[in-house]
């Protein structure tokens, strides 16, 4: 049997941790909405959804299968994907999550790559 890091984020979703670790994501790299509760619950259920796709076998990343999106490479695509059909920001604060995006990409790489490579 095929274990599915997608699966076993999906029901992470629904704990108390998954809004802790949504609001940390937010805070520690800056993200211009960090204190926007509604923009955060909007997130979380957003990368919800993203591993309920996964988990159903639709691609999200080039570099990651569907079983082994996981949480945090959820998170990033939720704000990647919001970001690109906002039409009502204002070019400073696309440029901030542009760089959350980056930020969050560049300091925790293991989220984002196949996990065989990381043994």
């Amino acid at each position: 049997m095929v274990k599915s890091i997608a699966k076993g984020c999906l029901q992470f979703t629904g704990l108390f941790e998954a809004e802790l670790l949504t609001e940390l994501a937010l805070r520690f790299w800056e993200h211009p909405l960090a204190n926007d509760r509604a923009f955060r619950n909007d997130l979380l259920e957003s990368a919800s959804e993203i591993l309920r796709a996964s988990v159903a076998g639709q691609r999200m990343f080039e570099e990651l299968e569907p079983q082994n999106v996981n949480f945090v490479a959820a998170l990033w695509h939720a704000e990647y994907v919001g970001l690109s059909t906002e039409t009502e920001s204002s070019p400073k604060e696309v440029k901030a999550r542009r760089k959350w995006l980056n930020s969050m990409m560049r300091a925790i790489p293991s989220c984002f790559c196949d996990p065989k490579m990381l043994e």
